[in-house]
């Protein structure tokens, strides 16, 4: 059922996207994921299903809206789990960089883990080289297993990873093997979906990155077909407690993309907000808006993109949000 309403929730994405976009280039990431929360959660409560947000902008404390546990559409329709970045590449977006984008993932209730705000360990890696890969072997052994699954020379294998100093034995690895890196500055949603779509570059993943976002990664990857291992990264006592009171009694049980994202009825959008290497920005054209979107559906195992031109049919309302802006900036 979740399939059916796949081009309803790309209206949703949109929304969120025109939002953050009017943000672009302004200096100001929190009134730009702002913008997104908003227009999404209102796009949201027009939408026919009985949803509820497990994966969001936090507790019901930290987030006034799309917190974990608030339920959002009409009710008058299929029973869903909702996890959700507003705006992946709030810095992004406020500095006008490339690579900011909407990301959604809809699943059967139930059917998504409720990820602690917290890190993750992660690897992923496409469709032909699902199977190839090791959250705990070196980074060698899984860049070399990728290259053969590819049929690539270990020095034609594209390494996307966060630039992060975290990751400078990584980094260091990769170089050492001969592969070519790709660091990335913020968003490894994106990242690792580009393992899994022909024609971008990125063949695996490695990393530490956002455990909610490793969620959307996997519902992701289980649409593209491709793989995603994973294991929590607590920083402290703190963060080991917050994943036990969420169910997780394993703090170092490693999740597979199955584990991470369940079913065979699983969806997941994207649009861009800043053009990228996965998508192209929102654009502006006389009186139209041009969003861009990913949607992939675990049903078939496809994916395909759509553009679509948006009518600016109030004038009126066009300037009322510029002159918000504005007075923000006063």
């Amino acid at each position: 059922m979740i399939h059916k309403i796949a081009m309803d929730l790309v209206t949703v994405s949109e929304a969120a996207a025109v939002a953050g976009d009017k943000w672009v280039g302004r200096g100001d990431k929190i009134a730009a994921d702002q913008a997104a929360v908003d227009a999404m959660r209102s796009a949201f409560h027009n939408l026919d299903i009985d949803g509820v947000v497990v994966i969001g902008e936090g507790e019901i404390d930290e987030a006034p809206m799309l917190y974990i546990g608030e339920e959002v559409g009409t009710k008058n329709g299929p029973a869903v789990d909702i996890a959700v970045d507003p705006l992946d590449g709030t810095t992004l977006t406020s500095k006008g960089m490339a690579n900011a984008v909407v990301v959604m993932a809809v699943a059967k209730r139930g059917h998504l883990l409720h990820a602690p705000d917290m890190y993750m360990e992660k690897i992923a890696v496409g469709p032909k080289a699902a199977g190839h890969v090791d959250i705990d072997a070196p980074v060698a052994e899984n860049i070399k297993n990728v290259a053969k699954a590819l049929g690539k020379a270990v020095e034609d294998v594209v390494v996307i990873c966060l630039d992060r100093p975290r990751h400078r034995d990584v980094i260091d690895a990769t170089i050492k093997t001969g592969a070519r890196l790709k660091l990335i500055t913020d968003g490894d949603v994106a990242g690792a979906i580009a393992t899994a779509i022909e024609g971008v570059e990125g063949d695996i993943m490695i990393g530490i990155g956002g455990a909610p976002e490793g969620v959307v990664t996997a519902a992701a990857l289980r649409c593209l077909g491709g793989e995603m291992q994973a294991r929590l990264a607590p920083r402290h006592d703190g963060e080991t407690q917050r994943a036990h009171n969420m169910g997780i009694e394993d703090i170092n049980k490693v999740f597979t993309t199955e584990e991470l994202a369940k079913g065979d009825d699983l969806v997941f959008v994207a649009t861009g907000v800043t053009g990228g290497y996965l998508l192209n920005g929102v654009r502006h054209v006389d009186n139209r808006v041009i969003t861009h979107s990913l949607i992939a559906s675990s049903r078939t195992n496809s994916y395909y993109f759509v553009e679509r031109n948006h009518l600016i049919t109030s004038k009126i309302e066009e300037e009322q949000q510029e002159w918000e802006i504005k007075k923000r900036d006063f």
